[in-house]
């Protein structure tokens, strides 16, 4: 009789247990996941600046299609949560068995999920920067925090990504994951100054 395989999902537990597995060093949650949590904290705040921006009748369609994205980023991050868990696993597999080659190959998909965050949070500030043209008063602190939120979720998922590429035995590959982060987080801060009103 072959052995019962466990599934743990992660993204229905509470705060408390969920922080404490992220703390715990054996636990199979990475920073991916805790990323993806302050992603997914981000597009709640989105949902939420956007939900009063249509209360107080203002956006039209333009506020209608940030807050259905917002939902969709929202619900999309938590789904993260796990899948970061699940594109480790062949990375996991290969550091077990102590395959060298096969170890090289499951870094870059081990990282997919701290890339796929980058790459929303960037969704979630364009959509933060077009909602602060035309939101109430009321609404933007909330759409402040969600941009906090959002850029700190991209920049704590950097660093996995860049310690990861420094495993890798390809030069060109640790430079251009290096170099493409960093113009990707000046972006970012880009974006972040036009919500702050700096530029």
């Amino acid at each position: 009789m072959a052995d019962k395989i466990l599934i743990e999902i992660y993204k229905t537990k509470a705060p408390d247990e969920l922080t404490k597995l992220l703390a715990d060093p054996d636990s199979r949650l990475e920073t991916g996941s805790a990323a993806a949590l302050s992603a997914a904290l981000a597009s709640a705040l989105l949902c939420r600046a956007a939900a009063l921006t249509k209360a107080a009748g203002l956006g039209g369609e333009r506020g209608e299609y940030i807050a259905r994205n917002a939902e969709i980023l929202r619900n999309y991050m938590v789904q993260l949560i796990d899948e970061d868990v699940k594109c480790r696993g062949p990375l996991r597999r290969a550091v077990k068995e102590e395959k060298a080659q096969e170890i090289e190959a499951a870094m870059r998909p081990a990282v997919a999920i701290c890339e796929e965050i980058v790459n929303m949070m960037g969704k979630c500030l364009e959509l933060i920067v077009e909602l602060c043209g035309f939101c109430p008063e009321e609404a933007k602190h909330y759409a402040l925090s969600s941009a906090e939120l959002a850029l700190g979720a991209a920049k704590s998922a950097v660093p996995y990504i860049l310690n990861m590429a420094s495993k890798s035995s390809e030069d060109t590959y640790r430079y251009v994951t290096r170099r493409e982060n960093e113009l990707t987080m000046a972006q970012y801060e880009e974006l972040y100054r036009q919500i702050k009103g700096e530029n």
